[in-house]
């Protein structure tokens, strides 16, 4: 469903808002280590990330990757595929094709159409905090 650097993006960002909330910083190793995923990879999404201001880095000794300055309670699963994958998930076919609409539409358009609504609500809803909030009590977890 979301390309696999939108799910790096999205585990790295409930690691660092976790750490956030207690006022660390964490590297690029570190956040790859904590989400399962390749160094080199890691560091290729949280410039993205840094870039889309969803993430702010700091460099020196004491640096590393934090949460922006300001109130980012509300950061939310939307707006983090947004920036990771932009829109099309919420409208391409979901049988891949070029062409599918409710005018023309595929055999799956119309039960797809609402999954694509329902998933659409959810990460409207859901926030990094919400999430960083599972992890931190133990109730969830980044890697096996």
């Amino acid at each position: 469903m979301f390309s696999k650097s939108c799910e790096y993006g999205i585990r790295a960002l409930i690691y660092i808002t976790a750490k956030s909330n207690k006022g660390e910083r964490v590297n690029t190793t570190s956040i790859a280590d904590q989400i399962d995923s390749p160094t080199a990879f890691t560091a290729k999404i949280l410039q993205k990330l840094v870039k889309e201001g969803l993430v702010q880095s700091v460099k020196g000794p004491h640096g590393g990757f934090q949460l922006p300055e300001g109130d980012t309670s509300e950061t939310t699963l939307a707006d983090v595929v947004e920036a990771m994958d932009g829109i099309a998930i919420y409208a391409d076919c979901g049988l891949g094709l070029k062409e599918c609409s409710d005018l023309k539409p595929c055999p799956l358009h119309e039960t797809f159409k609402k999954v694509r609504e329902d998933l659409r609500s959810m990460m409207e809803v859901t926030t990094l905090k919400d999430l960083a909030g599972q992890l931190e009590s133990g109730t969830a977890f980044l890697k096996l």
